[in-house]
């Protein structure tokens, strides 16, 4: 299996989604946490780059409207 490089996470109330992709942009890993299970989720991965994809799109969003 290929080393995860990026994980993307869109969080919200009680589920979170998590997206995860190699260096050439494979998806590696596609997966639906429950918010009690996302920190023992991240100690089993090695260190990558991890994006907040709600807050991504809030920042880009403002940047382009103004």
């Amino acid at each position: 299996m290929q080393a995860i490089t990026t994980i993307g996470l869109d969080i919200a109330k009680s589920v979170f989604q998590v997206h995860g992709i190699d260096a050439e942009g494979n998806v590696l890993i596609r997966r639906q946490l429950e918010r009690r299970h996302v920190l023992a989720f991240f100690q089993k991965l090695p260190p990558s780059l991890l994006q907040n994809m709600r807050s991504k799109r809030g920042i880009n969003s403002k940047r382009s409207s103004g």
